[in-house]
């Protein structure tokens, strides 16, 4: 997880109003107060190698400069620091970390230094010695730069970055988390490198609370059919999550044209033949032909092809009887099984009449009774009311209706 900072840059504001002043003629050794910063103090020897200097730089003519840096003769502390300040930029642009480190530690030595520029460049300081591989350095330098007033979510995240490169990840993982709240509190959008290292460091600690949120504020950002595929995929297969939540999940990734291989047909038209969905299990199969993702001589799909066509008859039969009962029963367990089995067909609008009787009736998972409704309201176009519904689900329903107000989210910001 790399921190870029540009370095070459940095607000050297002393040094460029010296260089300000070099067209005004002063006597040598000619104190001027410069606005917040120290007072200059250069000979005009001195100001004129530096000037030399620094339009070598400027030029970036490394040759050139490197050997008017090499002649500068500093006389007094404010020189001390200009030199420090030239072959600070001058490794920069040689991209010479050690000795851009070498420069800032000069710079530091002199009471030249403005204060408000000290808290960055201690952080500056960390960065370097970070990238030359002295941690404990880089760790003394953000504590410093702490105390300063600079703590800044760069300065979150390389601490981060120091705990990984001491293979210490259960460290590092705060720090992250830290930086991704702040950057969500800031309103700016939250780079996806750092939501995929928290990514990978959620799944070692086994936290798929935090995976699924995770997944969920990246599609927030990118949400094209292989980031749907990657964070379903990716979740379910770490999540453990049990029958009827992973069915949800491919629904879902059938919902957004994501399913991209035999595996993912396959897996969809076993989960639902296993749940009873017989008319699922069968129309994803055939969908899987007409993608060209199955074929007909795919034995595992073919046999449960044959298997499921006459049980999916049957099941479409049962249904009227099936609601009647439900409408007459004392608790909501058989209208959830009716919804069930009306959202397998793709019949949404039945589906929430169902699931609403469910509810009401009482003695369901209301979890699963919610999640369910609140997708059959959005696949039925109402999504205002899905993800009011969606946001009622708790427990082990809450990461796949998390999954799913995501996808109402998508839906209601294309509509509009």
């Amino acid at each position: 997880m790399r921190i870029d900072i540009k370095i070459s840059r940095l607000p050297l504001a002393a040094l460029a109003a010296a260089f300000a002043m070099a067209a005004t003629p002063v006597a040598a050794k000619k104190k001027v107060p410069v606005v917040a910063g120290p007072p200059i103090e250069m000979s005009d020897a001195f100001r004129a190698e530096a000037q030399a200097a620094e339009t070598a730089l400027k030029a970036r003519d490394a040759a050139t400069a490197s050997a008017r840096i090499a002649s500068l003769s500093p006389t007094n502390d404010f020189e001390s620091y200009v030199a420090a300040g030239m072959r600070f930029q001058l490794a920069a642009q040689r991209r010479d970390v050690q000795a851009e480190r070498i420069a800032l530690t000069d710079m530091f030595k002199t009471t030249a230094l403005p204060r408000s520029e000290a808290p960055r460049l201690r952080y500056v300081a960390a960065y370097l010695s970070y990238m030359v591989g002295n941690y404990t350095d880089a760790t003394a330098q953000l504590d410093y730069a702490k105390t300063l007033g600079y703590d800044g979510i760069d300065a979150t995240m390389l601490r981060a970055d120091i705990a990984l490169r001491r293979n210490k990840p259960k460290e590092a993982r705060p720090f992250v988390q830290e930086a991704i709240a702040r950057q969500k509190a800031s309103g700016q959008p939250v780079p996806l490198a750092w939501i995929d290292r928290a990514i990978s460091m959620a799944y070692q600690a086994g936290d798929w609370t935090d995976v699924g949120q995770l997944y969920r504020d990246r599609l927030n950002q990118r949400d094209g059919k292989e980031e749907w595929r990657s964070a379903l995929v990716n979740y379910q297969s770490a999540a453990e999550l049990e029958p009827q939540l992973q069915l949800d999940l491919y629904r879902l990734q059938a919902a957004n044209g994501a399913m991209a291989s035999e595996r993912d047909y396959q897996a969809y038209a076993q989960a639902a033949e296993k749940s009873g969905y017989y008319s699922e299990a069968k129309a994803i199969i055939e969908s899987g032909r007409k993608a060209g993702k199955l074929t007909s001589t795919q034995s595992v799909t073919s046999q449960l092809l044959k298997s499921v066509t006459p049980k999916a008859t049957k099941e479409i039969v049962a249904l009227p009887a099936m609601a009647k009962k439900a409408a007459a029963a004392g608790n909501g367990k058989d209208a959830l099984a009716v919804a069930d089995s009306y959202f397998s067909l793709g019949q949404f609008p039945q589906a929430v009449e169902q699931y609403r009787l469910a509810l009401t009736k009482g003695g369901v998972d209301e979890g699963r009774a919610n999640a369910r409704l609140g997708v059959a309201l959005a696949r039925s176009g109402d999504l205002p009311n899905a993800q009011a519904t969606l946001a009622q689900v708790s427990g082990p329903w809450s990461a796949i209706a998390g999954f799913w107000t995501a996808w109402a989210q998508h839906q209601d910001r294309k509509a509009g």
